[in-house]
């Protein structure tokens, strides 16, 4: 099982080693579904092989009462049916959106950011719970003073956080895209966005001490470093010159 042990601990799901030893013909194939079958064994159980799994459940759940969310997202708006436009950063007004997690001690209270992918301009945006529907009118809250071309598409996650998508989609017209399962390195703008927010909002601080006040002052910041990927300019300069070029071109 070292290889399966190898697998779990970079963070791979049971499915994904599985496939990946597969495809790579690994000597001592198993299923996924073997993978869990041990971990939830008698001898699994006695070396907390669960531990290594991303839910770190002690016991696994039910067959019956498993969670499904695939059919939450609907086939036609995955990534793969993405416009050229998004993927290739040619078109303003796409952002990536994820949440920023803490402890469990501080209980449900997480952060939003978004990232436009042009501009790399961020914002981030505070949330006393995870339910989908409180997230996305928070996103609504945030977005909606924008123009519309501002605005155009937003691409998550499947995330449980994020099934309540057509409200955005209703109140501000954006149109979502989802990554693939368990590919979120798909939105890797945000990925790397929230990497620098790290910095600022460690997983250890309380996310209930966080102001509004504070979270502004830390998306200024960002948004004013100049980045290497802009030729230097400050993302806060590029969203700026894009706000204004949509405006002033001929309809």
């Amino acid at each position: 099982m070292a290889a399966v042990r190898d697998g779990l601990d970079v963070g791979w799901s049971p499915e994904q080693i599985a496939g990946r030893m597969r495809l790579e013909r690994h000597p001592s194939r198993v299923s996924h579904e073997t993978i869990y079958r041990y971990a939830y064994s008698k001898d699994g159980r006695a070396e907390k092989f669960y531990r290594h799994l991303p839910e770190h459940r002690h016991r696994r759940r039910p067959l019956g009462t498993r969670r499904h969310h695939g059919r939450r997202f609907l086939d036609e708006q995955a990534i793969a049916h993405r416009p050229d436009v998004i993927a290739d950063r040619s078109q303003f007004g796409h952002w990536e959106c994820d949440l920023v997690m803490f402890r469990k001690e501080f209980g449900k209270a997480n952060i939003t950011s978004l990232v436009e992918r042009v501009s790399r301009f961020a914002v981030v945006l505070k949330n006393l719970d995870r339910q989908s529907k409180p997230v996305m009118d928070g996103l609504i809250d945030g977005l909606s003073p924008l123009p519309a071309h501002a605005r155009r598409s937003i691409t998550f996650d499947r995330g449980t956080e994020f099934t309540a998508w057509q409200h955005p989609k209703a109140g501000l017209g954006v149109e979502p895209w989802f990554c693939d399962p368990q590919s979120p390195w798909q939105k890797g703008t945000v990925e790397n966005t929230n990497n620098r927010l790290r910095r600022y909002l460690p997983r250890k601080a309380d996310p209930t001490a966080f102001t509004n006040r504070y979270l502004r002052s830390i998306c200024d910041r960002l948004n004013a470093t100049p980045r290497k990927c802009l030729g230097y300019q400050t993302p806060a300069e590029v969203f700026r010159v894009k706000l204004m070029e949509e405006e002033t071109s001929p309809r």
